[in-house]
């Protein structure tokens, strides 16, 4: 599912570029290292995912979150804080969606 995304968004840059290059450029910016590093911010965008229920970001921050070294604890920790504040339907998101690309992702 992350590669089916990120080619629809590359697909979205060329049809929309005065749209998407400023977002490309906010992206960038916001997910670099700072004050928090970039596998903490991977982790709030799991958590953010979660619990608005965006399947595609769910799974493709889960897959960045693992190549940016954080564990499956850490991945799971951060559902546990959109299961607070998202409730049961993200609880079941996280049921469904989560552990599957966290199995998907297994080495």
């Amino acid at each position: 599912m992350p590669e089916k995304l990120e080619a629809a968004m590359q697909e979205l840059q060329r049809e929309c570029p005065s749209l998407m290059e400023p977002f490309g450029l906010l992206h960038k910016a916001a997910v670099e290292d700072g004050v928090l590093s970039a596998k903490t911010k991977k982790l709030m965008m799991i958590a953010v995912s979660a619990a608005t229920r965006c399947e595609p970001c769910l799974r493709l921050h889960v897959k960045g979150a693992l190549e940016l070294g954080a564990t499956r604890e850490e991945i799971l920790e951060a559902a546990g804080v959109a299961i607070l504040m998202g409730g049961g339907p993200t609880a079941a998101y996280c049921a469904l969606y989560l552990l599957d690309e966290l199995e998907r992702r297994k080495e």
